[in-house]
């Protein structure tokens, strides 16, 4: 290797070493990046920052991220998914896991709605824990069907993943949207299997309700769960159909979406400028932390394909042995890895550039391998030291659960999120068919 080429090397580990010693990735990408432009190309590092900056601000279908937050942040506020909770709570109650079940359900439809995680899971923790505590479930699997299912919206769409993966690797949001479909519901599906069969073999793990509690399921019953569900499902509608049918863009649709929010937030008496002012200033600290990583990676990237980095992984990637899906496998491999050091948008932005030109040569579809990507890093939510999920549910959960209780919990979905992803790459039609038959075609 050349003396450039050890230098992306440098880079790499450097920057691995300051996020695992606490620096925020974003500022780590700008530091690293600029030293070493300073260091191998000199001033022209400056103006080639500003023109990242630039390429960021200009970026049309970014302009959803901030819109999708500021939907999800205002329907936290709504209760919505407190009255779909309360209404599948007494459908699926007198079921053993049926409050599992019906928080794994309701966090599919609240993923449905919202393209971040926080609001989910906090909101989740605080409904579904104590509840499931109280009939004597154990604790473990209470805390990871929070943290699996609230993880759901990363991976759903409206996910900001995938509106920040789209422009990063030059695919439509829209069929982004539509492959991703199918494999979140198959995570959702995969999820509530395992519950049954856990409390089929272990009844003591997930009791049914007490016979005083349960309400008499009739007509009333589902009349009153349809109702609830209603406006979730009038909110999918209007924002997934109309990207799928081809109606909006997924920045229109997002704009759609934020004033349904606030349209539901007001017609359920919680519009006040309170929760504005809140769920404005929420949108602005994860947009802000989206968008400095976002040009911190640009940076980075640059400098470190400049010094010809990318080459180096591609050649070395290319260069396997056991042919192109040991390669495949080896990418997923240091994506999960990954997940346990380095946020999601770190890995986005640092390892999908240096990727894709090694899935081009192996001759596989790009929209096939970004999905597969985000359903790899919806794991990186439960895989500690960096866990998003673990961090949300032991920061709100009641005081009895402990550390440990979430790790042993979430042991389980990681590894039904493992088999999730092991079966779209077996079967690559889980990912591909929805967007061939509603947008013409994959991402080749």
């Amino acid at each position: 290797m050349s003396i450039d080429q050890v230098a992306a090397i440098v880079m790499f580990f450097l920057l691995l070493a300051m996020v695992i010693g606490g620096v925020h990735l974003a500022f780590s990408l700008m530091f690293v990046g600029v030293i070493f432009g300073l260091i191998f190309q000199g001033p022209s590092i400056f103006p080639m920052s500003m023109l990242q900056i630039y390429d960021v601000m200009e970026s049309e279908i970014l302009i959803a991220v901030p819109l999708f937050v500021f939907m999800g942040t205002i329907l936290e506020k709504t209760g919505v998914a407190e009255k779909v909770y309360q209404g599948l709570y007494e459908l699926f109650g007198p079921v053993r896991g049926g409050l599992a079940i019906a928080t794994i359900v309701t966090c599919t439809i609240f993923a449905a709605c919202t393209g971040v995680i926080a609001a989910t899971v906090t909101t989740m923790t605080l409904l579904a824990i104590p509840s499931m505590l109280k009939r004597k479930y154990d604790k473990g699997l209470a805390t990871g069907v929070v943290c699996a299912g609230g993880s759901l919206g990363i991976l759903i769409p409206p996910s900001v993943m995938l509106v920040m993966y789209g422009p990063l690797a030059n695919l439509s949001v829209a069929k982004l949207f539509a492959g991703a479909l199918i494999p979140g519901l198959l995570l959702s599906a995969l999820y509530l299997g395992y519950i049954l069969i856990r409390s089929w073999l272990r009844p003591s793990t997930a009791p049914a309700i007490s016979t005083e509690e349960r309400p008499p399921i009739d007509l009333k019953l589902l009349k009153n769960v349809a109702i609830h569900m209603l406006p979730s499902f009038c909110l999918i509608v209007a924002v997934l159909g109309s990207i799928i049918a081809g109606i909006a863009s997924p920045t229109e649709a997002s704009g759609v979406g934020a004033f349904c929010a606030l349209v539901l937030a007001a017609g359920y008496r919680k519009l006040t400028l309170q929760n504005v002012k809140e769920a404005a200033y929420t949108t602005l600290i994860v947009t802000a932390m989206v968008f400095f990583i976002i040009v911190g990676a640009g940076i980075f990237n640059a400098v470190f394909i400049y010094l010809g980095g990318g080459e180096v992984v591609r050649n070395a990637l290319l260069s396997l042995p056991f042919g192109r899906w040991f390669i495949l496998g080896t990418m997923m491999f240091i994506l999960f890895i990954g997940g346990f050091f380095i946020s999601w948008q770190g890995l986005l932005y640092m390892l999908v550039p240096i990727f894709l030109p090694v899935v081009s040569a192996l001759g596989f579809d790009q929209l096939w391998f970004g999905l597969l990507v985000c359903v790899n890093l919806q794991m990186s939510f439960l895989t500690p030291p960096f866990a998003y999920a673990i961090f949300f549910v032991k920061g709100a959960a009641p005081p009895e659960i402990t550390t440990w209780d979430i790790y042993r919990g979430v042991v389980p979905f990681v590894t039904l999120q493992a088999i999730g992803l092991f079966l779209c790459i077996v079967y690559p039609e889980i990912i591909l068919w929805l967007p061939r038959v509603t947008l013409g075609g994959g991402g080749r």
